[in-house]
């Protein structure tokens, strides 16, 4: 992944491309969630980085910045998925992340609810999760290789690769 070039995903962001010799990465996953989408056979990636589970009571954030959110994120990512020649039933899917980070193990459990949104929305629309690395107090970095849909995944304990 090291020649490829990279397309960074900020927080709150997401991305799309059907160039095979980009990579999309995103950093410091903590509490928040990675979702990344490949299709094979269109040689199509996507990567979403959202921040919260919900967009509810966050109207003019959700209008701005949809992809901060899962529920606004995760459809906005299939649909450009979609849009750029995948086949729902040739996505594979992996969601990262959602991790309790500074004690949050007790008050808000973002990560907690970020992991269970993801996993919820990506079930009521039909897709299944192919891997999946979640909770822990790890953050971590993940990247996607759009032609092949490699994902190198980095934490504090190694990196796996899917």
């Amino acid at each position: 992944m090291t020649d490829m070039a990279k397309i960074v995903v900020g927080v709150g962001d997401m991305k799309v491309s059907a160039d095979p010799s980009a990579c999309l990465i995103t950093y410091s996953l903590g509490s928040c969630v990675g979702v990344v989408g490949h299709d094979p056979v269109a040689k199509v990636a996507g990567l979403l980085h959202f921040q919260l589970p919900s967009a509810k009571g966050h109207d003019a954030r959700a209008a701005q910045s949809p992809a901060m959110f899962g529920d606004k994120g995760i459809p906005l990512l299939l649909d450009a998925l979609l849009a750029h020649g995948c086949r729902r039933e040739r996505l594979v899917v992996r969601v990262f992340g959602g991790a309790s980070m500074m004690n949050d193990n007790d008050l808000f459990k973002i990560g907690i609810k970020n992991a269970r949104a993801a996993k919820k929305i990506l079930w009521q629309s039909c897709m299944s999760i192919r891997n999946e690395d979640l909770g822990g107090e790890d953050s971590r970095t993940v990247s996607v290789e759009v032609g092949s849909g490699r994902v190198l995944l980095k934490k504090k304990t190694g990196e796996i690769c899917y």
